[in-house]
């Protein structure tokens, strides 16, 4: 078995439970914070739909630097629940098919992410892959999962029922 056949089963559970939370994000609290040190909601919900993004770049390019981006880095803001699924469902729908025909060898090579000399990330495509994408959108969907929580939005199972779902992964 290949590095992308072991990996696939499993981006594709983590997107599923990301999609079923953006799907349920309220439009009319997109403003919405827990705190004033906490992302808004529609910058909470974008980071989520950009993050396979940073899989389709560490399986494209050897380096993505962020200081490099003509006009800088600018995070991506949900503008409403269709958009933010759209733009999320495109970006996964690329980055499935990238890690589909990657091979064993490419999975080894380097990737960097950094801003300039500031460096986030370094290390294989593979590692890149685990940490800068799935690790990065779990920890992202649970914090989305808090934040529909105290809207009183039902949230969806992930890996187990919810408090308002009874199977995971309907």
């Amino acid at each position: 078995m290949t590095i992308s056949e072991m990996l696939l089963p499993e981006f594709d559970r983590e997107m599923a439970s990301a999609r079923r939370c953006l799907e349920r994000i309220p439009e009319d609290r997109l403003a919405w914070k827990p705190h004033a040190k906490s992302m808004s909601l529609a910058h909470l919900a974008g980071h989520v739909a950009e993050i396979p993004g940073l899989g389709i770049a560490a399986l494209k390019t050897p380096v993505l630097d962020f200081a490099a981006r003509p006009g800088g880095y600018k995070p991506a803001i949900a503008e409403s629940q269709k958009q933010v699924v759209e733009s999320f469902d495109k970006l996964v729908a690329e980055a499935h098919a990238l890690i589909a025909e990657t091979s064993d060898a490419q999975w080894a090579e380097r990737w960097k992410m950094c801003a300039g000399d500031n460096v986030f990330f370094k290390g294989t495509r593979y590692m890149a892959l685990r940490t800068v994408v799935l690790n990065h959108l779990i920890h992202h969907r649970a914090q989305l999962g808090v934040y529909l929580r105290l809207n009183d939005v039902p949230v969806p199972s992930v890996y187990g029922p919810s408090a308002d779902e009874g199977q995971a992964g309907r």
